[in-house]
């Protein structure tokens, strides 16, 4: 489906995937705004319209905008995508073909970094449990049992210092809870332990908070070893992209008593999730909410609105990611 008429003064852009408010509303009268919200919307779209769109705003990491998508898109020039995982995104057609892929950082570091650390509480005191206790009136017949976990006899591993790895850090220091880190490369923003191999890290820790980008470069990576690494008392929590830790191992894991708890925000197959984590007493599950308040969403839609404003203007884009950086015009 689409909106506007073709003109050959104006800018056509595409709105690709669940419709946003502040996107389909934020572009002035130089813009012709169409949109689609599934592939087959997409190719839906008359040839001469797919002809003239220029630019992209990609609203939800679900709608895939790959090589087949884009390259039915022959005038496009940037991809402005929704949230700070872009795994979703062809980046690497997108270089080949001089597109600019964009990003939205920055804006839900700290509401994601949040999330984290609550989901971390919830998993570790048992909050979600606790709850079901009170509502089920068994506190008015015996008192909650102790807690197995707390954060007080606890060393955190953080997957991944980026700005999130470093908003999670900045909590974890103010809870004086220990921190050591694992990431392709040691940061120059932090002066943290830095592992460079996962396992050693998982060993010496036991928790590990997982905020690493999605794609085949960290696809499974938190797998059966190590979360044997990890031991007994460990805890995993993944804020990150469902794909980086192998469910089945997991839930293996949970079952066995391999690890103690998990607290997840993310699944491999979302919005699917395995039965068998649905039934466990020592699993906290939320629906991807890492950055889910209206604040943060808001200033996510206005950042890819300013992206393609900038662009268009003639000027240098906001946030491009790293596979498609700004080289001039």
């Amino acid at each position: 489906m689409s909106t506007g008429s073709i003109s050959s003064d104006k800018i056509d852009l595409l709105i690709y995937g669940p419709a946003r408010p502040i996107l389909e509303n934020g572009f002035s009268d130089h813009f012709v705004v169409h949109k689609a919200e599934t592939r087959g919307d997409l190719e839906r779209l008359t040839p001469a319209i797919r002809d003239r769109i220029r630019g992209v705003a990609v609203t939800y990491h679900t709608v895939r905008a790959d090589k087949d998508s884009l390259s039915q898109l022959p005038k496009i020039e940037m991809v402005a995508s929704f949230g700070v995982g872009y795994d979703h995104i062809d980046s690497k057609y997108a270089a080949e073909h001089n597109i600019i892929v964009t990003n939205t950082p920055d804006v839900l570091t700290e509401e994601v970094a949040d999330v984290a650390m609550g989901l971390l509480i919830s998993t570790v005191r048992e909050f979600i449990k606790a709850d079901r206790y009170v509502r089920s009136g068994l506190w008015q017949t015996q008192n909650y049992p102790l807690s197995v976990g707390s954060l007080r006899d606890r060393k955190v591993g953080i997957v991944g210092m980026g700005r999130i790895g470093q908003a999670i850090a900045r909590r974890l220091d103010a809870s004086l809870v220990p921190v050591v880190y694992h990431s392709r490369n040691p940061s120059k923003d932090v002066s943290y332990k830095h592992y460079p191999d996962l396992i050693e890290m998982a060993k010496a820790v036991d928790t590990l908070m997982v905020i690493v980008p999605g794609g085949a470069s960290t696809n499974k990576m938190i797998n059966a070893e190590v979360l044997k690494a990890l031991g007994p008392r460990g805890v995993l929590i993944n804020v990150a992209r469902g794909s980086v830790v192998d469910e089945p191992a997991l839930v293996q894991a949970l079952k066995s008593g391999t690890i103690l708890a998990a607290g997840l925000d993310v699944f491999a197959a979302e919005p699917n999730v395995p039965d068998e984590l649905k039934t466990m007493q020592n699993v906290v599950l939320l629906p991807h909410i890492g950055s889910a308040s209206v604040v943060t969403r808001n200033a996510m839609d206005q950042l890819v609105v300013d992206n393609l404003k900038s662009w268009f203007s003639g000027k240098a884009p906001l946030t491009p990611v790293a596979e498609t950086p700004f080289k001039g015009r």
